[in-house]
């Protein structure tokens, strides 16, 4: 039988992250990388399991600490999962059955994004939050880019095929839970923009990136079956680029 590590980077992850580690009860081994964690996490996950490895340290682009966290794994299927994420009794199944019968591969497992107790399904854009990920991976196929401070991009050398059974994501509390994540993105954004010194979009492209992300996650995104709730996902989709560019001049003009 395959054994599996399951990797988890956890930032001040104190009130989720012990329903993740439960949930990983079938995994042969967890690895969490801690990135500047302040709060009670190290704590709360030595309480569950002094088995489980704990590796700590402050890294500021997102790929350098999930490559990390990939490094350290023992065995030769990986299961990554983020501190708000859980997995369930069917996903579960669906994993041990897959790398029992699998050759090395990879295999992408849909999200379920809830915020507070709501799954919220329609209407996500990438920027704001994905739908699914490469979450169940053979050892050494995949490699982080070290390019951005959230959502990075990655190399992976072998096959891809698809679960079915979702993990449930715990992304958000609330409305304000929502709206502070997407003030963090755009921080980061606006940040990697000034690190690769990237040209800034004008303003009549601005307007139409506007129009263009609010009608994609609004209509094609289907995020009218939200109600209300999709409204606010549209237009913090569509106002990503804008808020990103504003944080980006004001960030320029305080280091003139």
């Amino acid at each position: 039988m395959e054994k599996i590590s399951a990797v988890i980077v956890a930032h001040n992850e104190e009130k989720k992250i012990l329903n993740c580690l439960k949930s990983l009860d079938f995994t042969d081994e967890i690895v969490v990388v801690l990135d500047k964690c302040t709060d009670k996490t190290k704590t709360i996950i030595l309480e569950y399991s002094k088995k489980i490895k704990i590796i700590e340290g402050a890294w500021e682009i997102e790929g350098a600490r999930r490559n990390v966290a990939l490094n350290n794994a023992s065995y030769n299927w990986i299961l990554e999962i983020d501190a708000d994420e859980i997995i369930s009794d069917n996903l579960k199944n669906e994993i041990l059955k897959t790398v029992k019968n699998s050759p090395p591969a990879g295999f992408i497992i849909p999200i379920n994004n809830y915020i507070g107790n709501r799954c919220i399904k329609y209407g996500w854009l990438r920027t704001i939050c994905v739908l699914n990920r490469l979450s169940l991976t053979y050892k050494g196929l995949k490699q982080y880019h070290q390019d951005k401070r959230v959502h990075p991009t990655f190399d992976f050398t072998g096959n891809i095929y698809n679960l079915s059974n979702p993990i449930n994501h715990f992304v958000d509390e609330n409305i304000s839970d929502l709206i502070l994540r997407f003030n963090r993105y755009t921080n980061w954004k606006a940040n990697d923009i000034i690190d690769k010194q990237k040209k800034l979009p004008s303003f009549l492209k601005l307007i139409f990136d506007f129009k263009l992300r609010f009608c994609k996650a609004y209509i094609l995104k289907k995020g009218y079956k939200e109600g209300l709730i999709g409204i606010l996902i549209a237009t913090l989709a569509g106002l990503y680029p804008l808020v990103t560019y504003l944080k980006v001049k004001e960030k320029l003009n305080e280091n003139s």
